[in-house]
């Protein structure tokens, strides 16, 4: 492994890992703030967090043979609205989910796009392979082992929550590979945060979710973590990651993100980690693994002919 890529899955693995101890700060900042409050101030710190980077890398000149897109406000405004919407969905179901389980477990749950991803693909035309359905169902008896924990009458309604959430999530990737191709992407995830931000914000008022000065200054790390290294931080080591990481590496890499949120929440929130959870979260991520397996296997593959 040559020197960039070793640095490339270095980054990835840090952008893992803050993407996994996010879900920490998530589940530590519901005792401070309601979820709508907590994702309108975050997304609208990471929208805000982005201007530096997307300012630099338009001025920057381009490498030779390199394009930078004309950009279209009314398409800019247009495409953001659209994945702002799908955004604000998933990430609502997701933090109103965490509020009724655990850190680990929402990280490993909202994982569950990876899977349906593909699946929902078929819809669209693409072709699905034995993988992909073999690693759906490995995630789905995960997703048993975890949210029963040995009683199958005792379903936590948090997980369930969180698993639609995981829906939607799948939705919004769908949709950002959809828009990405015609504008650049930190610009769209600029905009689609400004508008999950705004949205969140609004239900927050609609709610009357209770902020108080006291509270904010309780609970603004969780705040700047979900806000700025989740969102602004984390997303630019990922930009800068994939342009040297083979995609196998990547796929797999990104998977831990789960794991991290695991490890975080029982060194950080002192989560419980029976057999049945730890379970769960191996089926999982086999099953995450497996609905990547063409990628892993090509990559390696083509790593073995190089």
């Amino acid at each position: 492994m040559n020197k960039r890529a070793l640095r490339a899955d270095i980054l990835l693995l840090l952008t893992s890992c803050i993407w996994g101890f996010a879900f920490v700060a998530q589940r530590t900042g519901m005792e401070y703030f309601g979820p709508f409050t907590y994702n309108g101030v975050r997304f609208l710190l990471g929208s805000l967090s982005l201007l530096p980077l997307i300012f630099f890398l338009r001025r920057k000149p381009p490498r030779d043979g390199e394009t930078k897109p004309p950009v279209s406000a009314k398409r800019l405004v247009l495409s953001s609205l659209a994945a702002g919407l799908c955004l604000f969905i998933a990430a609502s179901m997701q933090q109103v989910g965490i509020i009724y389980t655990s850190a680990g477990h929402s990280g490993f749950i909202t994982g569950l796009y990876v899977v349906l991803v593909p699946i929902f693909g078929i819809f669209l035309g693409r072709k699905t392979g034995i993988p992909t359905w073999v690693g759906a169902v490995f995630t789905l008896t995960g997703l048993y082992f975890l949210s029963a924990a040995g009683n199958i009458t005792n379903i936590n309604p948090g997980d369930i929550i969180t698993a639609v959430s995981a829906l939607f999530w799948a939705l919004h990737v769908l949709v950002i590979d959809a828009l990405v191709q015609k504008i650049d992407p930190l610009m769209l995830s600029s905009g689609q945060f400004a508008c999950c931000g705004i949205l969140s914000c609004a239900v927050a008022l609609f709610l009357k979710e209770q902020l108080s000065l006291d509270a904010i200054i309780a609970g603004i790390i969780p705040l700047l973590y979900g806000g700025l290294a989740s969102v602004g931080v984390a997303y630019t080591l990922q930009v800068v990651a994939q342009k040297d990481a083979p995609p196998a590496h990547a796929s797999i890499i990104l998977c831990l993100e789960g794991v991290f949120a695991a490890i975080g929440g029982v060194l950080l929130l002192a989560e419980p980690l029976g057999s049945w959870t730890l379970v769960g979260f191996v089926l999982m991520f086999c099953g995450m693994l497996a609905t990547q397996w063409d990628v892993i296997f090509k990559g390696f593959t083509a790593k073995k002919r190089g």
